[in-house]
């Protein structure tokens, strides 16, 4: 038979202090002396026990200690992305005085027994955009009591939401294409729905994910008949894909690709370096996101800055408020526009 596990109260009475000063040694919310911290750490140490039984908090609050994030993508794929490492940075920074950690899940099973964002034992979720089976799923999840914040999508009425400027600053790096006289512009899109499959975007197609709509019609309105090809994600080979159909046609190819993150932009580089074009003199390219990217020198990219770990931060914070009675707050970002030396006048 094994022996029974040490509790806080064995280790109270080998220091020679009550549960409660032994308590507070483990959890660090009440400052004790060195001397008392040290003597219940060495009782601990002497009766092999190794802290409180996560499962005994879980059930005096009612919590699992578990913020579970969801993404609408292969969890390897996000993780190449660096906006979304940056991301996680500022919610995992935000969320860490909670006590709680990260689940990372999939807007659908991967397996049948994978956990999701129905069965998942979490106190509070974030999305990372909204769309698709991800909607279908919220009404059960609300009906739980469960937080939900949204970064950069649409969750639907009473869920905060943490935005993006996206129209509005994509509208300002076309305003600058637009100045350098160029007329002929293309776009190279984030995926357009959950499908995530590369091809022109038709004049009249629906597009899903919210952050490539946005970033569209940001384009679009100054330059309203842009052709636009989607990647099946933020990936420099999908840039590069993407180029090499926009410059495979001599007598069609534009004189500035407008693409929906940095990742794009360098494979657009390289596509148009491939095809003999030089950036900026025959082409112009511009980026979104203002990451640092290996392998663009000798450019710097003309880009739309944003703080991703900002979006982060602001997610948890949000989910801090509610789980703590407060009214959590929606927010939106802006970017900053930042030219390089990879945009320049049309070529005439």
């Amino acid at each position: 038979m094994n022996a029974r596990r040490p509790r806080i109260v064995d280790v109270a009475r080998e220091a020679s202090v009550s549960p409660s000063t032994a308590s507070v040694v483990f959890s660090g919310k009440t400052p004790v002396s060195d001397a008392t911290r040290a003597r219940v750490l060495a009782a601990a140490e002497r009766l092999g026990y190794t802290g409180p039984d996560p499962r005994a908090a879980s059930l005096r609050t009612g919590r699992s200690g578990i913020v579970g994030v969801v993404f609408e993508e292969r969890l390897g794929a996000a993780f190449l992305d660096p906006v979304k490492t940056l991301m996680m940075d500022g919610l995992t920074e935000a969320v860490a005085p909670l006590g709680a950690g990260l689940l990372l899940l999939r807007d659908r099973p991967v397996t049948a027994s994978a956990p999701t964002l129905t069965t998942a034992p979490i106190d509070a979720a974030v999305l990372i955009g909204c769309s698709g089976l991800l909607r279908e799923s919220l009404e059960s999840v609300r009906a739980r009591g469960i937080p939900v914040v949204v970064i950069e999508g649409d969750a639907g009425a009473g869920i905060p939401r943490i935005m993006l400027d996206n129209r509005e600053a994509q509208r300002e790096a076309a305003d600058h294409l637009r100045r350098l006289g160029h007329r002929r512009v293309a776009v190279v899109t984030l995926p357009r729905d959950a499908q995530r499959v590369r091809g022109w975007i038709g004049a009249d197609e629906a597009v899903a994910v919210d952050v490539t709509r946005d970033r569209l019609q940001g384009a679009r309105d100054v330059f309203p008949d842009a052709p636009a090809f989607a990647a099946a994600g933020s990936f420099i080979d999908e840039g590069f894909a993407a180029g090499r159909v926009l410059f495979a046609d001599a007598a069609a190819r534009p004189t500035a690709v407008i693409a929906q993150s940095d990742l794009l932009a360098v494979g657009v580089i390289r596509a148009a370096e491939e095809a003999g074009l030089r950036v900026p003199a025959d082409v112009s390219v511009t980026g979104f996101d203002g990451v640092r990217v290996d392998g663009l020198a000798p450019h710097e990219l003309t880009t739309l800055v944003q703080d991703a770990t900002a979006k982060g931060r602001a997610a948890g914070e949000a989910i801090a408020a509610m789980l703590e009675g407060r009214e959590p707050a929606s927010l939106r970002l802006t970017c900053t526009f930042r030219h390089g030396t990879t945009t320049a006048p049309a070529p005439v």
